[in-house]
């Protein structure tokens, strides 16, 4: 087949004598990179036979042996037309210059507006590297698979247009990508246009009013209020021409959403200028006016805002993240919100991200969410990413400061992610590259970068004085011209409009400022794109709920949880799983904790709610407990039980996440502040494992509602508890979130029992709160023989916040009352029985936020003659809930008794690494617990 191909050319082709050397350059230039030869020539490399046994790059000498004899086999004849061998070198070196530009003309792009970029030459973007001389300039050459249009130019032609292409106001980078299709398509895309696109002057006045309009804003607030940090967007007031741009060409091509992530720089002008808060509005923020009547709010700088924009293509639906100070955290969160938007509504929602030059490298989250962007349970289309690269990291002076790389954007390299640099000082370019970005997103679902390469015109903040410690820089920026002046100016050179014109428009958006107005002409009111929240609004933790369930639908969805497909060959340990959940499911075994949580899924699905659950190890479960996804052990293909409930069901989603804590926490964050009517869960290996998104509880999950109003179910299993297995695979830092727990924020709890994870879990989709559950999940009791309930507590109990003495003790003989949390209480529990006490009553407070001060009065009044109590906990003294809730325990307990603390002594590490240390702080733990005082 490859020697009929082969025969099949040489009849048509002159292979033969002096030529060969041209076929060597060809074939060299075709190992670098195959897209710089022409089609043909790649199909007759393609079909050279390979042999497994030597590398791709084979040596040429056997190759020669190879053409020649098949031209002899050809008995083909040397025409007297064959091509003269210094010109077939010389086409090969055009072909090798192409190549060059696409690979490396980024690198001479005119990219930097203040000319301070000190590129280094690259000589293979010079003809005569390529052994080409003034006297081939005008010689017509075959220009391979460069996009232009035509199949042969002169090469002074040809250099001309491959310089404006790759070495203009638009740097590519694209090369890396493996993908031919992809490559094949930028090529097009840019070299067909050669990098410029075409706009007319309805076009061009419309981007000099959003220059305008950027320019305006932050000069009419410099005035208005002089010293007020704003955190300025002059000297890159092109990011206001990119995102009105991708707004209006995401309706173009059908999209309905667009959700954007930024931090503190330019936030306020895009606020005004892109998403239309009225000028009004944010001037009363200045002026410190606010509704002190709810949440604790945010500097106006880290506030989002919605609205609706016009465009040709219909309505777009804009919203911009709140967010804190910490950068690039918000890019995964916003990342979240588009996946419950899209499986909400189907493929329609764009992300776009916004990042400072030194943070996109700095910030490891950033390398985390390129790392999910094309995962299954993370991906969402691929997201504009948008750097604004002001050539100064905070107040690093130098780039070689901030990062190892030459671009700061070389991190989006790792998933394949064209990069289009582009001058900030040329607003036509940023709009073409643009529309490149998104066009390209859409068509591949991929990751596109856009770094607008622009300064900085004041310090850090207004107040700051960057002459300190960049001179150099700011001599040149306070006389260098606006971008609008430069654009304006280019305009007016053009005799595209007259200077009485561009005064207008500068007139006429300071005069909307002065009256207050919405100042964007395409700003719509909202025509309820996002999702109803009101039946979440305004309610405490003592609203009305009800967990209970008919007995018979209990039974019938134990069944449908507990079966799958006979052809479906499960592992012998998942399999006796499954038959244990099985007995489970008609009653005549006793539920355990993974029959329990998965039936707590299975009836919120049958409701029709939805559920979606990740983690590192979620599927099976770290502690081998869920078993959720079934794998065939003949074919590897999975099996859901979930997912197979009925076909009214709500969605089930079940991902094992990126090994990745920080990035993942916050994607799940997204999604559950905007899917309220789903239970999101994200599981950690282990509960310290957490530690890792400390940020995102921090900044977002503690506090997002009193800051910014925005309302979270997110749900966080943390499996917690001394088994021995040393400081890092014992504690969820219990302390850390109660310390974060003010204003019914959160609930924290720690069930012991099957029927209380069951009913907990119930409870946090049915009562009408959305607020953050943290779950200090356990280890060992997953299997633990008395850590088991029936299926008549799962259908007619509840959710209890304290569980009583289960033991028939008589309360009149009670002396001392031990208050625990979690799998303490076994511990304590089993030494009790085998002492055969009766005088030691074991009370377990399974929500230690907010505190059930109601329920603990309640349960005491029995005991209201115990004087004695005691606080028993695993962890140190300094960790655990002892030092976080005990003014709780003090405030519950009656006012002339006494409360002590029983357990480990106070660690600067969490746990010890030695079972036999272990197993010794434990036993002295519980006897100190039940000892009388």
């Amino acid at each position: 087949m490859q020697n009929g191909i082969m025969k099949d050319w040489l009849d048509s082709s002159h292979l033969y004598g002096a030529n060969i050397a041209y076929v060597e350059e060809l074939y060299e230039a075709f190992l670098e990179d195959p897209e710089s030869v022409p089609d043909d020539w790649v199909a007759v490399f393609n079909a050279l036979p390979h042999r497994s046994n030597i590398p791709d790059d084979v040596p040429l000498s056997p190759l020669k042996e190879y053409f020649l004899r098949l031209a002899r086999d050809n008995n083909s004849r040397i025409s007297s037309s064959a091509q003269d061998p210094q010109t077939g070198s010389k086409q090969v070196k055009v072909l090798q210059l192409i190549n060059a530009f696409r690979f490396r003309g980024h690198q001479h792009a005119k990219l930097d507006p203040l000319e301070l970029w000190k590129q280094p030459r690259v000589p293979d973007l010079d003809p005569a590297f390529h052994n080409l001389e003034d006297s081939d300039f005008n010689q017509a050459f075959n220009v391979g698979s460069y996009a232009i249009g035509r199949e042969t130019m002169p090469l002074d032609e040809l250099y001309r247009s491959l310089q404006k292409t790759y070495c203009g106001s638009i740097g590519a980078e694209y090369m890396h990508i493996t993908d031919t299709e992809e490559k094949r398509w930028i090529q097009a895309h840019l070299e067909s246009v050669e990098g410029c696109g075409n706009y007319s002057k309805d076009d061009q006045i419309r981007l000099l009013k959003s220059l305008t309009a950027a320019e305006g804003l932050e000069k009419y607030l410099g005035a208005k209020f002089p010293g007020a940090k704003r955190f300025s967007l002059e000297g890159g007031d092109s990011l206001i021409v990119l995102l009105k741009e991708l707004v209006r060409s995401s309706g173009s091509a059908g999209l309905k959403e667009v959700v954007i992530g930024m931090a503190h720089r330019g936030r306020l002008n895009v606020l005004v200028n892109v998403l239309g808060k009225t000028s009004a509005e944010l001037f009363d923020e200045f002026a410190g006016r606010h509704d002190s009547a709810w949440g604790t709010g945010d500097v106006k700088y880290h506030q989002g805002f919605s609205s609706d924009f016009a465009t040709p293509g219909g309505n777009v639906h804009l919203s911009l993240a709140f967010n804190p100070s910490h950068l690039e955290i918000v890019n995964p969160v916003v990342i979240g919100s588009v996946r419950a938007r899209q499986d909400r509504r189907g493929d329609s929602c764009l992300p776009i991200t916004i990042h400072g030059d030194a943070a996109i490298a700095g910030q490891g989250v950033v390398q985390e969410t390129f790392n999910m962007s094309q995962t299954r349970g993370y991906s969402v289309g691929g997201t504009v990413r948008i750097v604004i690269n002001n050539q100064i990291g905070f107040t690093t002076s130098n780039p070689r400061d901030s990062r190892s790389t030459q671009y700061c954007t070389d991190i989006a390299k790792m998933v394949q992610a064209p990069i289009f640099h582009v001058n900030g000082d040329d607003p036509q370019a940023v709009a073409f590259v643009g529309q490149l970005a998104l066009d390209f997103r859409n068509t591949f679902k991929r990751d596109v970068v856009v770094e607008l390469v622009c300064y900085r015109r004041h310090g850090h903040n207004e107040a700051d004085e960057p002459n300190a410690t960049q001179p150099l820089m700011y001599q040149k920026i306070k006389k260098h011209p606006t971008p609008r002046k430069v654009y304006a100016n280019q305009l007016t050179s053009e005799n595209i409009l007259e200077d009485s014109e561009v005064n207008s428009l500068s007139n006429g958006y300071r005069d909307q400022l002065d009256r207050g107005e919405c100042v964007v002409e395409e700003w719509r009111p909202m025509t309820g794109h996002s999702v109803n929240w009101k039946p979440y609004l305004n309610h405490s933790w003592d609203i009305e709920y009800d967990t209970r369930l008919d007995i018979d639908k209990v039974k019938e969805l134990a069944e449908k949880i507990s079966i799958y497909p006979d052809s479906h060959k499960l592992h012998p340990r998942v399999r006796k799983v499954y038959e244990d959940r099985a007995l489970m499911a008609k009653g005549e075994k006793p539920a355990d904790w993974g029959f329990a949580e998965n039936l707590a899924y299975a009836t919120l699905l049958d409701s029709g709610a939805g559920v979606r659950l990740t983690g590192q190890d979620t599927g099976r479960g770290t502690f081998f407990h869920r078993h959720a996804v079934l794998h065939n052990q003949d074919d590897g293909s999975t099996y859901f039980p979930l997912k197979n409930l009925s076909d009214q069901q709500g969605p089930f989603y079940l991902y094992d996440s990126v090994l990745s804590e920080e990035a993942v926490l916050a994607f799940e964050y997204g999604y559950s502040t905007a899917e309220p009517e789903s239970l999101v869960l994200w599981e950690a290996q282990f509960g310290d494992f957490a530690n890792g998104a400390q940020v995102v509880i921090d900044q977002f999950l503690s506090s997002g509602e009193q800051k910014w109003g925005r309302m979270c179910g997110l749900v966080m299993l943390l499996p917690h508890g001394y088994e021995g297995q040393g400081p890092e695979h014992s504690s969820a830092r219990l302390e850390r979130f109660l310390q974060l727990c003010a204003e019914q924020n959160m609930q924290v709890c720690v069930p012991s029992t099957p029927a209380q994870v069951y009913h907990m879990l119930r409870r946090q989709h049915i009562r009408k709160i959305r607020r953050p559950l943290i779950v200090m999940s356990p280890k060992s009791l997953l299997r633990h023989p008395t850590a088991v309930s029936s299926l008549d507590e799962l259908a007619s109990g509840r959710f209890y916040n304290v569980l009583d003495e289960i033991d028939e003790l008589i309360p009149e003989q009670v002396e001392q009352i031990v208050m625990c949390a979690g799998k303490v209480y076994y511990d304590l529990l089993d030494a009790r029985r085998k002492a055969e006490q009766t005088n030691v009553a074991i009370i377990r407070i399974e929500q230690l936020y907010p505190f059930p001060y109601e329920d603990i009065s309640q349960l005491l009044e029995k005991y209201q003659h115990v004087k004695q109590f005691v606080w028993c906990q695993e962890e140190p003294q300094n960790q655990g809930a002892w030092y976080c809730s005990q003014h709780h325990f003090f405030a519950a307990i009656p006012d002339n008794a006494k409360l002590r603390y029983a357990g480990r002594e106070a660690s600067a590490s969490p746990a010890v690494g030695y079972m036999s240390l272990h197993l010794e702080q434990q036993r002295a733990l519980v006897q100190d617990a039940l000892t009388i005082k």
